[in-house]
């Protein structure tokens, strides 16, 4: 009985000063709950801000600028030998276990809100999306306001803001022109010279020919409507609306707001907040798109199966979890924010530590 004390004092320090691999097992899962909780709110906030702008009120941005997640682990050890016998060990052991995540928001305002919601989106970041296989028609829907003398829907209530139906047919043709491989986006640096200009990047959007009868048509429609000369593969896009120079086509892209907005007059609201006068009836698009590009559903209850879902004046407007093309273009959306974004000082920082 004498050699159980030592041997069960041994045990308890094992127990206790063994290896706790904490750090490395939270870090895995703290890096997905974080992510995908971070991804959550950051769709809620931007469906929240696209209703908002449906009936007329303030959106507002608040961005997480930091995330901390502090653990502490504190074991202890009591172990007493008793001088009865046989010997009879007496004690405790514990170990309590601590986590005080820490989470920094910070409003967008002033220049920073400027630059990331109020500029309009350069063509050399834009353009460049369809070149990791973002759909074309897509992305031009949602950032493009205008090619050359023809219009996308505004973000305007009433007809005058459904657009051209040749806008919806000319980024129906890219569409099948960029499935087919025959589109391409180019992008040349100038160096920089000292003293001079300084350096710019300049984009072109290239259409190849093929032998296939049915894509040569759309080909030759393409090249038609950018006005390009016969044997030409590629025409430059540059920044802009109006009638483009030769061997250009003008591309007048969106600011965020706008695109916000542009989805925001698109969402079928009930009839009882037109006729109150609490928003405007929704745009009807016309020509080959009729199809609100994010299709936002609005109910009293919500559904069980959405893919983001946001409460705004007592009732639920939601994306389905089932409607891929609105999954696609929203999240689409969400990489343009996080595009548009600007690295600015810190102004208003509001750091909210969570006790669990």
């Amino acid at each position: 009985m004498y050699k159980a004390a030592p041997r069960l004092l041994l045990g308890a320090l094992l127990l206790l000063t063994g290896c706790y691999n904490l750090g490395s097992q939270r870090l895995d899962q703290d890096q997905s709950d974080y992510s995908l909780s971070l991804i959550a709110a950051g769709k809620r906030q931007t469906l929240l801000n696209i209703v908002r702008l449906r009936y007329a009120d303030t959106p507002g941005f608040l961005d997480t600028t930091q995330l901390i997640s502090g653990y502490q682990l504190q074991r202890s050890l009591s172990i007493g030998v008793g001088t009865d016998t046989p010997i009879r060990p007496s004690g405790g052991a514990g170990v309590q276990f601590q986590e005080s995540p820490t989470f920094t928001f910070q409003p967008v305002t002033g220049d920073a809100y400027a630059q990331s919601f109020l500029r309009p989106m350069p063509i050399g970041s834009l353009l460049p999306l369809a070149m990791g296989g973002l759909p074309i028609d897509v992305l031009f829907r949602l950032a493009v306001q205008s090619i050359n003398l023809i219009n996308n829907a505004g973000a305007i209530g009433s007809g005058v803001g459904r657009g051209s139906p040749e806008f919806f047919e000319l980024i129906h043709d890219l569409r099948v022109l960029q499935v087919a491989g025959l589109l391409g986006i180019q992008l040349e640096h100038s160096a920089e010279v000292p003293g001079k200009t300084p350096s710019f990047d300049r984009v072109f959007l290239t259409v190849s020919s093929t032998d296939n009868p049915v894509l040569a048509e759309t080909v030759y429609e393409t090249r038609r409507f950018f006005q390009m000369k016969p044997h030409d593969e590629r025409v430059e896009a540059v920044y802009g609306a109006g009638q483009p120079r030769p061997g250009q086509i003008r591309i007048l892209t969106r600011t965020m707001l706008g695109a916000l907005g542009q989805i925001a007059y698109q969402i079928d609201v009930p009839q009882d907040d037109i006729t109150s006068g609490r928003t405007q009836p929704r745009i009807l698009l016309i020509g080959r798109e009729t199809k609100p590009i994010v299709v936002v559903h609005v109910g009293n209850t919500l559904p069980e199966n959405t893919f983001s879902s946001v409460r705004y004046n007592k009732r639920y407007y939601y994306i389905s979890e089932n409607d891929f093309d609105s999954k696609l273009a929203f999240t689409m959306l969400q990489i343009l924010l996080e595009l548009s974004k600007t690295t600015k000082n810190p102004g208003t920082i509001v750091t909210i530590p969570v006790n669990g």
